[in-house]
């Protein structure tokens, strides 16, 4: 909102109309003068000053760079080699046919929790070696609160399961799974050799 000037009428019934009104607080000043900007105290030393900004102005670029974390799947990429590479490498091409497969979707973190543990360590007693874990991609969230949340706990969740006892035992090497048998929503899990 721009302000305008007013012109010398409305100055004049301004200062009627002000000096019939009634002040609230009488004992205040009536004109107080503005007093100068505190000058601003130097930062102790080791500790570095803030500059002003002003609107308009052009900020100076950060330096630095984020410690974000890498997504799931480059943390799984990056997770050594424990099988052999040559299985390995037609496993994620989708070459190799898993033997079981469980699918996890819509069920509550607790109740997937048991039904993955039972399922890998059946599995591992009746000696199959690859098999399929399908978690879902996740849905998105409908509140968008303070607290972020992850689209897909079970996607993120099923690899630290895998990754802990009792599981872990079985478990030699779990690895995204090919297009062909679920993508990003599933996994390869295979299992060591029973003994």
């Amino acid at each position: 909102m721009t302000r305008r000037r007013l012109r010398p009428d409305e100055v004049e019934l301004w200062r009627k109309v002000a000096e019939t009104a009634q002040r609230l607080h009488p004992e205040r000043k009536t004109h107080q003068t503005p007093q100068p900007k505190p000058k601003p105290a130097k930062p102790p030393q080791g500790q570095t000053r803030i500059t002003e900004f002003t609107m308009g102005q052009v900020t100076q670029p950060i330096t630095g760079k984020h410690d974000l974390a890498p997504s799931l799947r480059d943390t799984l990429d990056r997770a050594p080699v424990a099988m052999d590479r040559k299985t390995h490498g037609r496993m994620r091409k989708g070459k190799l046919v898993p033997e079981a497969r469980i699918d996890l979707h819509g069920m509550t973190l607790d109740r997937a929790h048991g039904a993955l543990n039972r399922f890998i360590l059946t599995q591992h007693s009746h000696g199959r070696r690859l098999v399929l874990v399908i978690t879902g991609k996740g849905k998105d969230r409908d509140g968008h609160g303070p607290i972020p949340v992850r689209r897909g706990l079970l996607k993120h969740q099923v690899p630290q399961w895998l990754s802990m006892p009792p599981l872990s035992q079985a478990v030699l090497q779990i690895t995204p799974a090919h297009i062909s048998h679920g993508g990003d929503g599933a996994y390869y899990v295979y299992l060591r050799r029973h003994r």
